[in-house]
């Protein structure tokens, strides 16, 4: 062990400490499952703000997504797209998710569905889709800490012995993920959200300045990743246009991240949080993608481009080096917690549970043992696989195309009332089977289809299918008056409930 070695891992053991401080601090009873799925539905826009970030964001964006814009160039901004994109399909969920979420009691995404379309079979066909779909990026999280202590180690740790010693580390902090359901989540996405994306720009910053100063400029940057796959891209010219559409209309069929609208206090909260959220997406993403392009002129970049954000921080020192792992680790450590709890709500809430009734206390106990059971599975299938980080993100990118196709389910549903259960269900699978077969024979981009990816060719099948299916077979009378009560209710809530306004200000 080595004196880098004891700061840089030092560092994130103490910083690791003073998040469980906080977020335990942040405890209140959780004995309900509606406080610990939802905390109360207590939260202010800015705390709102820095959870759906730390959610967002996650430390892939300093290693995997690094690597793909070293690889592919200016075509990097598009997670910066469809990250804004997303923002602004936020602002106008607010006010239906938020809304009915406080009315009804709401705690997960299947739960709105189920609540939408009056059908136990699209809920637990949305949780279960969830579930699955999320577990292998969990999975990849632990492993991406391998990054982290293998650079923190500074060469005094192999990568697979440092992917073991993430893996562990990560399944110890989620024991007060279990403990403490979303109060505590939120909270410590505060303190992680502001190191993370506060002192991770901060480093962007001096390191974009280290660059233009020193001879990386824009002209150093090969012309080859300065230009975006058009006609002639061997993807085809459909093919940036999917993966912008793919993560715009994913983004919120991701438990973890859809669940953050019901933590906030009333519509405009959430609103106000997705207006906050825009300016720090955009400086913050947009700047590290700027300084990835500039990196790709120096020396060794494009050989380890995971390292790409360790070897500049490298330029500091082992100080910087500390900071910028402690960045990763906290990103991180606010991804798979929100994943995780929001799996094992989900699974106790809509899958085991189904909608049927339940005492809150059960169900708290439940969510709990759930959590507990998702974070070891994973937690066993990323040291089993430690060596086999590019296999589970190839099933990781898979399962992308899966949550997306929840999307027209859910959007359609929120916008569009003459969408059936049967309709949801239907497109649902229909979709996730057309997605997973091309996805397999088409692992980039379908050639016929000009481009088109696997995820979004299964969503036009899956759109297609909702909208057939609902206008060929109608909702009874009942269920329509029900649905139509369902959104006239929108409009006689009241913009904040009194109970609600006791929670962190």
């Amino acid at each position: 062990m080595n004196a880098g070695m004891i700061i840089g891992y030092g560092g994130v053991v103490l910083f690791t400490v003073l998040v469980i401080v906080i977020m335990s601090r942040g405890k209140r009873g959780a004995d309900t499952l509606s406080e610990y799925a939802a905390a109360g539905r207590s939260f202010s826009s800015w705390f709102g703000t820095m959870s759906f970030l730390n959610t967002w964001l996650a430390g892939s964006v300093f290693v995997a997504f690094a690597s793909f814009t070293i690889t592919v160039g200016v075509a990097g901004f598009y997670s910066l797209s469809y990250s804004l994109l997303a923002v602004v399909l936020m602002f106008f969920l607010a006010k239906p998710v938020n809304a009915w979420g406080r009315a009804h009691d709401l705690r997960t995404q299947a739960d709105l569905l189920g609540l939408r379309y009056g059908s136990r079979a699209v809920r637990v066909t949305a949780a279960v889709i969830g579930v699955i779909a999320s577990i292998p990026w969990v999975v990849l999280g632990m492993q991406s800490l391998g990054v982290v202590f293998t650079a923190l180690s500074f060469g005094a740790v192999t990568p697979i012995a440092a992917t073991i010693i993430g893996v562990v580390f990560i399944a110890i902090r989620q024991i007060w993920t279990t403990r403490l359901g979303t109060r505590g989540l939120i909270v410590s996405d505060m303190v992680q959200g502001l190191f993370a994306y506060g002192v991770g720009f901060l480093i962007i910053v001096g390191l974009l300045t280290w660059l233009l100063t020193n001879g990386h400029g824009l002209d150093r940057i090969a012309p080859g990743l300065l230009t975006i796959p058009g006609p002639d891209s061997p993807f085809g010219p459909l093919y940036l246009f999917s993966l912008t559409a793919t993560g715009v209309l994913g983004a919120w069929s991701w438990p973890d991240v859809f669940v953050r609208l019901f933590s906030v206090r009333s519509p405009q909260a959430v609103q106000r949080s997705a207006v906050q959220a825009a300016p720090i997406l955009l400086l913050f993403s947009g700047g590290l993608v700027v300084v990835e392009l500039l990196a790709t002129s120096l020396p060794g970049v494009s050989s380890a481009p995971d390292f790409v954000w360790f070897t500049l921080a490298g330029l500091g020192g082992v100080g910087l080096v500390t900071a910028a792992g402690i960045c990763v680790v906290a990103a991180t450590m606010g991804n798979v917690g929100a994943n995780l709890q929001a799996l094992g709500t989900q699974i106790a809430n809509d899958v085991v549970g189904g909608g049927r009734p339940d005492s809150p206390t059960q169900s708290a106990r439940g969510a709990k043992i759930a959590v507990a059971a998702v974070t070891i599975v994973s937690a066993i299938v990323a040291l089993s696989t430690a060596n086999l980080v590019s296999g589970i993100f190839l099933l990781a990118i898979i399962s992308y195309q899966a949550i997306c196709q929840i999307a027209p389910a859910l959007l359609l549903g929120i916008f569009w009332r003459r969408g059936t259960a049967t309709a949801a269900t239907s497109g649902m699978i229909v979709g996730i089977v057309v997605a997973g077969i091309l996805q397999v024979v088409y692992p980039n981009s379908i050639p016929w289809l000009g481009g088109l990816t696997s995820g979004v060719a299964g969503l036009v099948v899956n759109t297609a299918v909702y909208v057939v299916v609902s206008l060929a077979k109608p909702a009874p009378d009942a269920e329509r008056r029900r649905v139509d009560a369902l959104f006239a209710g929108l409009r006689q809530l009241p913009d904040v409930t009194v109970a609600t306004r006791v929670g962190v200000r």
